[in-house]
């Protein structure tokens, strides 16, 4: 089911699995967003970040992207030094945040068991990122935090797996649009080091100098 405007509702019924998780977070926590997540930024960005899924105590909770959990400190403390937000990040959605020249969506919209959806809801959900990408009439490029969210990104723009794979740092052109990638900036993985701040950092830099040189 999705709605007239190409976005999914808020009992969206089509990943079995994330309904049942999603009213047993409503029962256990009835004043949080629990819902199909919106994506967040202006509609004429020129940036799409695409990230994996809601955490449940981050946008499962508020309602907005990469709020509420560890993962949106380093993002948006990114997001802040390379000139693509302003205001102050305060972890909840009326902190006043705004994205500017950016917009941050994720490959599926509604929170998932241990944070890992199934190959079929990530299919299932492809709808929406189409959806989201079309919307976009100056996007320009792509950031894919995570492997699941690059290759769902991929398949989105009709390419192949193959010939564009994940890698952190990596760049792909793929038709008008170009696909930057990175680790996934949770905890677990800048916690063990696989991702530091630096090389979080350095992907954003070659966001923006491809947007400069544009």
């Amino acid at each position: 089911m999705k709605t007239t405007e190409g976005k999914p509702g808020r009992n969206c019924p089509r990943c079995p699995r994330l309904v049942d998780f999603r009213k047993t977070w409503r029962q256990k926590e009835p004043t949080w967003f629990n819902a199909p997540v919106p994506s967040f930024g202006p509609v004429d960005a020129r940036v799409l970040i695409v990230g994996l899924a809601p955490g449940v105590q981050g946008a499962n909770r508020t309602g907005r992207p990469f709020t509420g959990d560890y993962a949106g400190v380093l993002l948006y403390d990114t997001l802040s030094r390379f000139g693509f937000s302003k205001g102050e990040f305060k972890a909840h959605p009326d902190d006043g945040l705004e994205l500017t020249d950016c917009r941050i969506t994720n490959a599926v919209r509604c929170v998932p068991p241990e944070n890992k959806p199934l190959p079929i809801e990530i299919n299932t959900c492809r709808d929406y990122l189409k959806d989201t990408i079309a919307e976009m009439p100056k996007l320009r490029a792509l950031v894919a935090l995570g492997r699941i969210a690059h290759e769902s990104t991929v398949v989105t723009l009709g390419a192949k797996k193959s010939a564009n794979p994940f890698k952190h740092g990596g760049a792909h052109k793929i038709g008008e649009l170009t696909l930057f990638s990175s680790y996934h900036c949770s905890r677990y993985n800048t916690n063990t080091g696989v991702l530091t701040p630096e090389m979080f950092r350095e992907v954003f830099k070659a966001v923006r100098r491809f947007l400069d040189g544009a």
